[in-house]
């Protein structure tokens, strides 16, 4: 516990829809809900305009439509919110080297570390200045906590949202918390804050009255230990730079529970292969190969198996899963389907040999091939997917548009992904319709089949940039507008005119390399 606030918690404000907002002059000021718009998809992010009718993350979407019907109802656009949380992060790094991602729009700064600010006066001009630094690179806000330790900056910039900064100074931390709901603290989740309030514990004085010996008696001693500690806004957990990535995990819900045990297999050994992507581009290996599976009565299963050493080789997953899913009954249907490496390291099994083998050729001489002797292998994916990025933390993952709604993690994976908005000009064409159904596939150009994603970003031969409001029964409309502009016109087209075409994102602040081609 530090005796000044020189920790800072960056939480910004309803991002993913306030990206889009700021992205769609016509729905600044409107209700914005972003996720998957498949009957079995889920919110990703409300913005506070929706937030006022309830609808709020991890809320089915179906509900949602019934308390916010005339919300604008988008698809995510994972490309573009990792292009301007790598700003955001950037100007995090300008105020010290200590920087704590906790997802694409959430992280904490130790002040201290980059000699920004030792006392309250200088931490908080240097959150008003990095929250103005924020709105003039990205158009967005962002609400700032600063205290003594991470979770009182978290506390704080809870209590600031939206658009706000609160400082805790050093001493006042119980008077603070006190009357605070006791799910306010990290680790009180639906069932300890049930456990508790059948105990009579329903703010955070309440829990610190209630003494660690009864704390620990109640939750055992880890928990009532450190929820004590909590409860007396003691915490001395350190801002970490680097975390380390314990598994790489993709899953898909679909919209229509499969049956086909020939389906089944398939989509396993698809989920084997996107996540064997990740796993090479976070620059690992892993030994332990998992497989989910989420049963038509909600029940769900993990199946694991642990290989003699680390690998990356698309072939060995694929086939640890299929081995996997052979033990699992499927009678009744599948709704969610998962494949996760764990158990990783930096280098394969197959390293060793290579290494091995670098050795003898030193020990025999150099090989008449020379350096160009050996080639690197490239992708194992299958011909025409279409490939999404990475994503990094707790609640920043990236997400796959392939199959219904679709989740992609680096580190644990969450039930109930979403389903993910175009990643691309192919993608965002290619793979989605209205409903966020697939579409046609990748290489059968534009044609009568083509779908287009509610969101999805365009450019018309005449008219420019937009995006896409809609689509069906043939058509398509489009709303022609950008990023600073005031709302734009809107025209219908045919799903299959030559003059449509997908587009990247356009930046949301002046012009950059995410500006869509001509």
């Amino acid at each position: 516990m530090r005796s000044a606030p020189t920790i800072l918690h960056l939480d910004m404000d309803a991002f993913y829809a306030s990206v889009e907002q700021a992205s769609k002059p016509s729905l600044r000021g409107k209700a914005v809900i972003v996720g998957g718009l498949g009957p079995r998809g889920v919110v990703a992010t409300a913005s506070y305009e929706a937030r006022r009718f309830g609808v709020h993350s991890a809320m089915p979407m179906a509900q949602a439509r019934r308390l916010c019907p005339n919300g604008a109802y988008l698809i995510p656009r994972f490309r573009l919110y990792q292009a301007v949380s790598e700003i955001v992060m950037g100007l995090l790094r300008e105020l010290s080297p200590l920087v704590e991602p906790l997802s694409l729009d959430e992280a904490f700064v130790d002040l201290e570390a980059g000699g920004v600010a030792f006392d309250s006066a200088a931490a908080r001009a240097a959150g008003e200045r990095l929250r103005a630094d924020i709105r003039a690179a990205t158009g967005l806000s962002g609400s700032v906590g600063l205290a003594g330790s991470k979770m009182l900056a978290k506390v704080a910039s809870e209590e600031a949202k939206p658009a706000g900064l609160l400082l805790i100074e050093p001493g006042t931390e119980r008077e603070l918390l006190a009357p605070m709901s006791v799910r306010t603290l990290p680790g009180v989740g639906p069932v300890t804050g049930q456990h508790l309030r059948r105990a009579g514990i329903t703010t955070v004085g309440e829990l610190a009255e209630a003494g660690e010996d009864e704390l620990v008696r109640m939750l055992g001693r880890s928990h009532g230990v450190g929820l004590h500690r909590m409860a007396l806004g003691l915490d001395d957990r350190p801002v970490v730079a680097e975390r380390d990535t314990k598994s790489v995990s993709v899953e898909d819900t679909f919209d229509v529970d499969l049956h086909d045990r020939v389906r089944i297999r398939y989509e396993v050994q698809r989920l084997a292969d996107r996540c064997v992507g990740r796993l090479r581009d976070s620059g690992h290996s892993g030994r332990t190969i998992v497989l989910k599976v989420r049963r038509y009565d909600f029940s769900t299963l993990t199946r694991s198996e642990t290989l003699r050493g680390p690998t990356d080789a698309i072939a060995v997953v694929r086939e640890a899963a299929a081995r996997l899913l052979e033990s699992v009954d499927t009678t009744g249907g599948v709704r969610l389907l998962g494949v996760g490496v764990s158990g990783l390291a930096d280098y394969t099994q197959e390293d060793l040999f290579a290494f091995a083998l670098a050795a003898e050729g030193e020990e025999a001489g150099p090989d008449p091939a020379g350096a160009d002797g050996v080639v690197e292998g490239g992708s194992d994916g299958p011909a025409g997917v279409v490939g999404v990025p990475g994503a990094v933390g707790a609640s920043g993952a990236g997400l796959d548009p392939v199959g219904g709604v679709g989740g992609a993690q680096v580190s644990a994976g969450a039930d109930g992904a979403v389903e993910a908005g175009p990643d691309g000009p192919a993608a965002a064409a290619e793979e989605h319709g209205a409903d966020g159904a697939p579409g046609s596939g990748p290489g059968e150009g534009v044609g009568a089949g083509r779908r287009w994603g509610a969101g999805s970003d365009v450019r018309h031969a005449v008219y420019g940039a937009g995006w896409v409001q809609g689509s069906g029964v043939g058509r398509v409309t489009v709303r022609f507008e950008r990023p600073g502009s005031g709302p734009g016109r809107v025209r219908t087209f045919r799903v299959d005119d030559p003059e449509l075409a997908p587009s990247d994102p356009l930046p949301l602040v002046g012009d950059g390399p995410a500006a869509a081609a001509g």
